[in-house]
This record gives structure tokens, C-alpha cells and sequence, in this order.
């Protein structure tokens, strides 16, 4: 059996490395690697490739940034004549990424299997790319692994057959336990014992001036009274430089390898982001998130967990952070098959199948 791997962008090699590393355990199943290189940062993802013990990809795409359009058609045209010559008996795709849903498309046409790691998550937000990603990759989907029951649930209201629906854990949660105990061992110099971790990348935040003003000054208002630590995305730096922000007194850091950010995640105070997979592991951590967005992909993390929406509002955010800097956080739990073992059992899935 030949599994071909499809990822993307960063967040999808969190998710790869547990099933790459789980599926090692059957000798009779060949996997391949493919990185479309639709977010490609050289020094970056090969931080991550190391520290996550990922082989070097058997295939570099090497796509590039574009439009939603431009971007899905490439990693397309691309990846067909890579399928057609690597014959798969099966291709894994991870997340939400455009690289997910193009690389579905090619199999679904191509008659070649998909299986879908971290399906069924929904925001209800169709002006979301990542919500139209998610959507079409699981009618298109023949195996699809959840990380919990709600994803279960959207599937079900979706018309998608129980019969193709396995509920395994969270992938992302598989390396941050794994790599937990070097991320606690990491010495990071300069941190107070308290400060805000804040991370901040999509559009709706940061592609308008005066949103990104209203969030970036009440930073700054806030790091009177306790340090925000802030590992910038290139999007955002670049929104910052465009609209002449004046961010001097903010501690604003280049983006962080995964161990090096997962130990300044379970040291923050509080974490203020709008990143979906931060929303996970913070719950793990058991660290308060508050979540700057109306809505979430991942609504167990509000539910169970210790994450807060607090949508674009100064004064919802502000009263949160009242409270976690008064020492009254919100307490959470962690998911059901949050466990560390959600890539073992989707390997013994498909050995089994």
C-alpha cells in the first residue's frame, strides 16, 4: 500500500509528523511527502522539519504565495502529473490549507482515494477561505478523521456516511506532547514572569488599517501594565509598515521554530491570538487564550477548553484580560483523545482497511 502525503504550509507539518512517524510501524505500507511550498520560507520550514523529525519531502512543489484562484490552480496542475506517476493507493491531506482541497480535487477526479486528517471542522463562516477549503474536502473525502465530536456531528448534519467518519484525537496535540518535555528544558532569556503572548495573522484583523490600529494600540496600552511578547507574521508586519503603525514600544519578535514557541506559549500569562491551531494547544496548556474572532472552527476549546472569543471588541478583550491578570482565568479541561495517540490510531486504521 502507497500512502502519499500531501502539506502546505507549517501547520500541516505539526499535523504529518505523528501519522509519518505512527505509519513507520507497518513495513508494508510505503509513504511519499509532498510539499506543494504554498507557504515556503527556507530558514522556517526547515527549523520545523527538524525539529519535528519530518523527512526531507519526496517531492518540492515549490507553488508560492498568489490568490486564493492562482494558488489552488497551480498546486493543480502541479500535483496531477505527480499522482499520475507515483500511482497511490491513498492521499492523506491535513488541515484547511488551499494545498488540502486542490490536491482532494486532483484524486476525486483522478478516482484515487482521499483521507482527510482533522475533519468536519466548522465555523459557519463561509467568508473564511479556509471555511470553503474544509467544506469541499470533506464531500470529496472517502476517509475522514476527526479530532471530536462536534466534528463528527457538522458531518453528519453534512450528509456524510457514519461508515467514513473515524473520531481519533487531535494530530497537533500528538506533537506538542511529544515535544513538550524539550520545550520545557528551552531557556528563553529576557521574559518577565508574567506576559501576554499575542499572535495575529488573518485578514479580517489585519488586513483593514483601522482594525489593525484598534488591536495594535490597545497592545500598546496594555504593555504599560504587563509585557506583550508578539512573534510577528511577514502578513502582518508588512499591514504594519503599510499603514505606518507606530509599534516601537511593543516587543515584537521574528515568527518562532515550534519548540521555541510552544515553551513561550506554557510560560504566557494569558495568549491573544486568532489562529485556529494556538486556540488547541493553549487548552492542552491549560494557559487562558483569548480568541480575536467571532466565531471558531474549533468550538471544544470554548466548550471544554481554556479559549474565550472576544471578536474585534476593545472592551470585551479588555474585561478578559481584567480577569486573567486578577488571577481569575478561565478554567478548562482537555478534549476527549487529546492524548498524544491520535496518529497511532489513524495508522491502525488504514493497516486495518
Amino acid at each position: 500500500m502507497h500512502i502519499l502525503h500531501v502539506v502546505g504550509a507549517r501547520p500541516n507539518l505539526m499535523k504529518v509528523a505523528p501519522v509519518l512517524s505512527a505509519l513507520r510501524q507497518y513495513p508494508r505500507i510505503k509513504q511519499s511527502l509532498i510539499h506543494t511550498g504554498q507557504h515556503y520560507d527556507t530558514n522556517m520550514s526547515d527549523v520545523f522539519f527538524r525539529q519535528l523529525e519530518i523527512p526531507a519531502p519526496d517531492v518540492n512543489m515549490g507553488v508560492g504565495s498568489g490568490s486564493h484562484a492562482r494558488q489552488t490552480a497551480d498546486i493543480m496542475s502541479g500535483f496531477e502529473p505527480i499522482v499520475l506517476e507515483r500511482k497511490p493507493d491513498l492521499v492523506l491531506v491535513y488541515g484547511d490549507v488551499n494545498s488540502t482541497v486542490a490536491a482532494a480535487l486532483v484524486c476525486s477526479k483522478l478516482q484515487i482515494e482521499v483521507g482527510h486528517v482533522e475533519a468536519g471542522l466548522r465555523s459557519f463562516d463561509r467568508g473564511m477561505p479556509e471555511e470553503i477549503n474544509r467544506l469541499v474536502t470533506d464531500q470529496l473525502a472517502d476517509l475522514l478523521f476527526t479530532p471530536s465530536e462536534d466534528g463528527d456531528q457538522n458531518l453528519a448534519r453534512e450528509g456524510i456516511p457514519a461508515s467514513k467518519v473515524y473520531r481519533v484525537g487531535n494530530v497537533m496535540i500528538d506533537s506538542l506532547v511529544r515535544l513538550l518535555p524539550v520545550a520545557v528544558e528551552k531557556k528563553l532569556n529576557g521574559l518577565p514572569d508574567r506576559y501576554v503572548l499575542v499572535t495575529l495573522h488573518r485578514p479580517a484583523n489585519v488586513d483593514d488599517d483601522r482594525t489593525l490600529k484598534i488591536i495594535l494600540g490597545y497592545l500598546l496600552e496594555l504593555n504599560s501594565q504587563v509585557k506583550v511578547v508578539f512573534p510577528v507574521h511577514p502578513r502582518t508586519r508588512k499591514r504594519i509598515a503599510d499603514f505606518g503603525i507606530d509599534v516601537s514600544k511593543l516587543n515584537l519578535l521574528e515568527p518562532l521554530p515550534y519548540i521555541e514557541f510552544l515553551s513561550l506559549q506554557r510560560r504566557a500569562t494569558v495568549v491573544v491570538t486568532d489562529s485556529g491551531g494556538i486556540q488547541e494547544e493553549t487548552t492542552y496548556l491549560n494557559v487562558p487564550c483569548l480568541t480575536l474572532r467571532s466565531n471558531t472552527e474549533r468550538p471544544v476549546t470554548v466548550t471544554v477548553g481554556t479559549n474565550i472569543l472576544v471578536g474585534q471588541d476593545g472592551a470585551t478583550l479588555r474585561a478578559e484580560l481584567k480577569k486573567v491578570l486578577e488571577g481569575k482565568p478561565k478554567q478548562g479541561t482537555v478534549p476527549p483523545l487529546w492524548d498524544g495517540r491520535a496518529g497511532q490510531r489513524i495508522a491502525e486504521i488504514l493497516n486495518k482497511l
